[in-house]
């Protein structure tokens, strides 16, 4: 049996988002989070399908159409949820003999920080819907997709912080959780980050925050060059463990150092995770969270080297970053083969 990963640059079927609701921990700034959902939502359509999970369903449809969104670019799950942080709740979607299989994780709220006991069941719910067309197979182990990446050929990213958290798997070490890799994702190769985080980001160290594989072995990762900065240190630690890596052929990857933005920070003055890193890959385009930073406009430039003959587009996730997450993070891609 051949298990393989997909990279999230291959063709897709559409995206699933999870939406702002008054129950989710956005309620103080729900007007302000919906229109940057809205935005989002609007640039997928552009390009792929929209599958949106909420509690109230018509509600969302009456504003899609409101905003000029057409009917058949959008489908409307009413399911109820925690939050909406769609990456680490999805559906993980692998090829099985090349056909699609969706696989099930549990989810814990990123090590029990928070309650998930609605979105640990949302895959479960899409498929009993019918929206989703592969067999759903539950899996037992904690993971989140935030937490790997996936290069198409067998080879994972990830982080120890993430992945060996105590309060996730804590009756598995290293190598049982390669082995659970190997056997549920095809992962022929792990690299394991062992440095990096950003401050402020409540998922330990999720890797779509700091390092992302990309097409011809490229890696674009997150760098701090402001020896004054409190990540200083560990991001340069992190930036010489990825030299460090090499591809199955052995070979170096070609590394593209992303811009550091301005330090972002909450009203209680905490530091917000403000990271470039967390984009989406869609078909023909990328979406690129920006934070009305003057090194936006490096930060698109740097993503284009990453990914020629595709559309970056930037979009402002200032919003997104006061609940410690950014557009990566409230998206999942739903691989060609994955919705009915």
């Amino acid at each position: 049996m051949n298990i393989r990963l997909p990279a999230e640059w291959e063709e897709q079927d559409g995206i699933l988002i999870a939406w702002p609701h008054p129950d989710t921990d956005w309620i103080d700034i729900l007007d302000e989070a919906t229109a940057c959902y809205l935005e989002i939502a609007k640039t997928i359509c552009r390009f792929e399908h929209l599958l949106v999970v909420t509690p109230h369903a018509e509600p969302l449809r009456k504003l899609f159409l409101a905003n000029n969104m057409e009917p058949s670019c959008f489908t409307i799950a009413e399911i109820d949820t925690n939050d909406t942080w769609a990456r680490d709740f999805g559906p993980i979607t692998v090829l099985v003999n090349n056909q699609p299989a969706m696989l099930d994780f549990a989810f814990n709220g990123w090590g029990l920080k928070y309650a998930a006991n609605l979105d640990n069941l949302v895959s479960r719910q899409l498929k009993k819907s019918g929206l989703l067309q592969p067999n759903l197979n539950t899996i037992g182990l904690i993971l989140e997709g935030g937490s790997i990446e996936s290069d198409g050929n067998g080879t994972i990213l990830t982080t120890s912080q993430c992945l060996l958290s105590p309060n996730r798997n804590p009756q598995l070490d290293r190598n049982d959780i390669e082995e659970a890799l190997a056997g549920l994702l095809g992962a022929r190769q792990v690299h394991w980050l062992k440095h990096g985080h950003l401050l402020g980001d409540d998922t330990d160290a999720h890797i779509d925050t700091l390092a992302r594989l990309c097409p011809d072995n490229t890696i674009v990762y997150t760098a701090c060059p402001d020896q004054n900065d409190a990540h200083y240190e560990e991001l340069k630690l992190m930036e010489a463990e990825l030299a460090a890596l090499r591809t199955a052929a052995g070979k170096p990857y070609r590394l593209l150092p992303l811009p550091w933005p301005e330090a972002k920070f909450d009203e209680k003055g905490e530091r917000l995770p403000a990271t470039y890193a967390n984009f989406l890959i869609l078909n023909n385009a990328v979406l690129v969270p920006t934070y009305n930073d003057p090194a936006d406009s490096g930060a698109l430039g740097i993503i284009a080297l990453a990914f020629p003959g595709r559309e970056i587009i930037g979009i402002d996730c200032s919003v997104l970053i006061k609940q410690h997450g950014s557009l990566h993070c409230i998206t999942m891609q739903l691989p060609k083969g994955v919705l009915s």
